[in-house]
């Protein structure tokens, strides 16, 4: 009875946030509609994880977990890999929200392991920068950075704009909370360019102006511990503007949170109070702990300054609780310091002092100088690797232009050759002519003097023949007339 009661109550529950978000988004209800239809396919399991993604946008961790689980087990059954990768991410970040932390890098873990055998790059990068904020909520710093190192690296090698914004955002609120406030403004800054210049491009994507107002709350929160609390109040008031516009309560509650935090270092404490307040609501409405600690605590530091003590000292002794509850040292150290600061107040100082210790032991088991070393070592590898990258980009650059150059030449070089060769085979062949042709000329002109030599013979015989007839002509009429003569003298003596 009681587990058929518990399946209703769930149902009704996830009716609501249907209602609730569709409300919202016109578009969870269009995937809603797909799915009353949709076959038993991969289309199935990536609309349900993308629901997922929706409902945990607006902090409603209940329905959020029905699509992964859904998604999950269908993916599963027709063995998609990505959906099944996909699902254990989006259960991750349910966790995670409610401060389950070990649940959370369970889920987190199982994601990183099947998107690294299918080979998914993007994947592997979220999921690097997912374990990366359980570490960094647990204050194990150098593995929160390490894994956001990782995380943009593969960012920056496959050129995911949105991915590298992130990054930074997370190493900047790491180096926030290790005191670096120089390099952790320098990191929300440049995440907030990229998202802008995203923006520009993409004026209607919801997931980038969440990401916008993310980086105007880090932004304001850098302001806000530098003591510039004008523009620590721009930054969150802006962020809130946005949050509220896309609808989503995580961010909404957030600002809400900061904006109280800046009334309280200006001593406006019933405007403190009225955010904190608006904040908290949020937070237990959506079941953020980790959010509902951090409020807690900050409720009773502001109980705390205007004297109200007996508050002050439940609502820090309840963020204390939650805090241990879900494993949070930087809110336990934050928690120790105020309760130190109650007691020395009211005058119980062997509680301020127990309480002041056990800040300090807090504070340096997160900021000390093996995790500090850590961490430097971590951001000197990345820039290492990142220079190393960039070194090896520039030679194979390099490389490609010489190959290029030496193909460049080697063309060159092949047709000169070539037209060498002709220019040789063309010579030879115009040799070989001009020698043919010389052979031919010199037989023609031998040919030509044989003829002259014969005709000159051909002459010189009709010549001699000529000379002959011509002597013997003369001689012939040289008798002639001699005989003539001869006659007349006979005639002449005879008579």
């Amino acid at each position: 009875m009681i587990k058929w009661l518990n399946s209703l109550l769930f149902c009704f529950i996830f009716v609501l946030g249907i209602a609730e978000a569709c409300a919202q988004d016109r578009t969870i209800d269009s995937l809603i509609n797909f799915l009353k239809t949709a076959k038993e396919d991969t289309n199935k399991v990536n609309v349900m994880n993308d629901l997922a993604k929706r409902f945990i946008s607006i902090g409603n961790y209940d329905t959020t977990l029905f699509f992964a689980t859904k998604a999950k087990s269908l993916a599963v059954k027709i063995d998609f890999k990505k959906g099944i990768a996909g699902s254990y991410n989006n259960i991750g970040n349910v966790f995670i929200d409610q401060g389950n932390y070990p649940e959370a890098l369970k889920n987190y873990l199982a994601s990183l392991k099947i998107r690294e055998q299918i080979g998914d790059k993007k994947g592997i990068a979220g999921s690097y920068n997912n374990i990366g904020n359980v570490y960094f909520d647990q204050g194990n710093f150098p593995e929160a950075l390490k894994n956001h190192m990782a995380s943009l690296k593969i960012k920056e090698q496959i050129g995911d704009k949105k991915g590298i914004a992130l990054a930074y955002n997370n190493i900047g609120i790491v180096y926030s909370d290790q005191g670096n406030l120089p390099e952790a403004l320098k990191k929300h800054l440049a995440s907030l360019k990229i998202k802008e210049q995203i923006g520009v491009e993409h004026p209607d994507d919801i997931g980038n102006k969440n990401g916008i107002a993310t980086s105007y709350n880090n932004v304001g929160n850098i302001f806000k511990d530098q003591g510039n609390f004008p523009e620590a109040l721009k930054n969150y008031l802006a962020a809130l503007k946005i949050m509220e516009q896309i609808g989503d309560k995580y961010g909404i509650s957030s600002s809400y949170n900061n904006i109280g935090n800046v009334y309280l270092n200006q001593g406006n404490y019933p405007e403190a109070l009225k955010n904190y307040l608006a904040s908290l609501m949020i937070k237990q409405q959506i079941g953020n702990k980790n959010g509902i600690a951090s409020t807690y605590v900050n409720i009773g530091s502001l109980k705390s300054r205007i004297r109200q003590y007996d508050e002050a000292k439940k609502y820090l002794h309840k963020g204390l609780k939650l805090s241990k509850e879900i494993g949070t040292k930087v809110l336990m150290r934050n928690a120790y310091k105020s309760l130190s600061t109650l007691h020395s107040e009211t005058g119980n100082y062997k509680s301020a002092l127990n309480n002041y210790k056990l800040y300090i032991l807090y504070r340096d088991s997160l900021i000390n100088e093996e995790n500090t070393k850590k961490t430097v070592q971590t951001q000197m590898q990345y820039e290492f690797d990142k220079k190393e990258s960039e070194t090896k980009a520039k030679q194979d650059k390099k490389d490609v232009i010489a190959n290029e150059e030496k193909q460049k030449q080697k063309i060159i070089i092949i047709s000169v050759s070539a037209g060498l060769i002709l220019v040789l085979i063309l010579a030879i062949v115009i040799l070989r002519s001009l020698r043919q042709n010389q052979k031919k000329n010199k037989i023609i002109t031998d040919q030509k003097e044989i003829v002259e030599k014969q005709k000159e013979l051909v002459e010189e015989k009709q010549k001699e023949i000529l000379d002959s007839i011509h002597y013997a002509k003369r001689i012939q009429t040289a008798l002639i007339t001699s005989e003539k003569y001869i006659s007349k003298t006979l005639n002449r003596l005879f008579t």
